[in-house]
């Protein structure tokens, strides 16, 4: 009689059972990942090929040829600028109230807590409301804004804030700068209460005045927040479309037309959706382009 011997199975080493354990973890935030992100940015880059109608999403392959079309239309350069202008300017004013207020709030001021809550009302305000209100306000008929200006002598009659330019990439710029502003408030008051206090009293006794404490010691303290927060209310801004549709339509004659209400007008007012993926597409190579360029002198600028 044949006896065979029974060999024991090795156990699975224990770095083997994490890494399949961590790749149990994460699957789960990986296929949302693939299902929210990379899913969509095939299809658009599918669908930037293909000359759509989007009705019936049936058409034909063209290739470049949307591309090339878009890039030699004057359409998408102007688009292009107007997008530009409206991300640098509302961005500016963000930056520039946002750390202004983030500095008032954190100091010792009368019913700061109060202050902080309602500071934060432009940024949770549904846009749809933020919008009627502002365009009463900004009316040349009855408006409350041309009204006081006018209570005041500043100008002599009502003035169409939205129909006429530059007036409208104007009044567009405030409007998204005051709906988005307490975002930099929050990030950036934050990162302030965290600074030590014995940096403003070091400074202090070396002869630092308000400004000398400013520059030296909290601006410095908040380049790393501030980097951020630029970075991401760039890239929200850049596709911004709710205000800006809402608020103007991209009138007067396309002069407030962002490239998001470009893709907006050709998938669903022209019915093309290939032409309106390659709007896409091209919009999202130029942010990306942007944001490289930043991030490289953003890390070049860190210590």
């Amino acid at each position: 009689m044949t006896v065979i011997p029974s060999y024991d199975r090795q156990p699975m080493p224990l770095e083997r059972r994490y890494a399949l354990l961590g790749v149990a973890l994460i699957a789960p935030a990986m296929l949302t990942l693939c299902a929210v992100i990379v899913y969509p940015l095939v299809s658009a880059l599918y669908l930037s090929l293909f000359s759509i109608y989007t009705p019936t999403l049936k058409g034909n392959w063209v290739g470049l040829d949307n591309y090339a079309a878009v890039i030699g239309s004057q359409t998408f350069w102007y688009s292009l600028l107007v997008t530009i202008a409206w991300t640098c300017g509302t961005l500016i004013l963000q930056v520039l109230f946002g750390v202004a207020m983030a500095l008032l709030l954190n100091q010792n001021i009368l019913f700061r807590s109060l202050a902080r809550s309602l500071i934060l009302f432009p940024y949770f305000v549904s846009t749809v409301v933020a919008v009627l209100v502002w365009r009463w306000l900004f009316n040349d008929l009855y408006g409350i804004l041309s009204h006081i200006l006018i209570s005041i002598g500043l100008i002599s009659q009502p003035v169409d804030w939205l129909g006429h330019m530059p007036n409208a990439i104007e009044s567009v710029i405030a409007v998204g700068a005051w709906k988005f502003f307490p975002f930099v408030v929050i990030a950036v008051l934050a990162r302030l209460q965290t600074i030590p206090e014995q940096l403003y009293e070091a400074a202090t006794i070396d002869g630092a005045g308000v400004f000398g404490r400013f520059f030296d010691v909290t601006l410095p303290q908040l380049r790393e927040v501030l980097a951020i927060v630029i970075l991401l209310r760039a890239i929200w801004d850049f596709k911004e479309f709710d205000l800006i549709y809402l608020l103007t339509g991209g009138g007067p004659v396309d002069n407030t037309r962002t490239l998001p209400l470009i893709v907006y007008q050709q998938a669903f007012g022209l019915n093309q959706m290939g032409m309106a993926a390659a709007y896409a597409v091209l919009m999202m190579l130029v942010m990306l382009a942007f944001m490289v360029v930043y991030l490289h002198r953003v890390r070049r600028q860190a210590p």
